[in-house]
């Protein structure tokens, strides 16, 4: 689980395994694989980073084909 905040600035945890994709629009949105959306207050460039450390920790190394 990755440590994100929403714009109201509460920490929630997310799965990074169910985003579907992110958009700007202007604040992040983020698509889950269910069809939900999140507003986010972190950047996008901020979460693919969390998402690498998470992956990391986890041992995934490669890309997913």
């Amino acid at each position: 689980m990755i440590e994100l905040n929403k714009l109201n600035g509460a920490v929630f945890f997310l799965n990074p395994h169910l985003i579907e994709s992110m958009e700007c629009r202007p604040d992040l949105t983020i698509t889950m694989m269910s069809g939900n959306t999140i507003v986010v207050k972190n950047s996008p460039q901020e979460v693919i980073e969390k998402i690498i450390a998470y992956r990391s920790q986890l041992g995934i190394q490669k890309q997913e084909g």
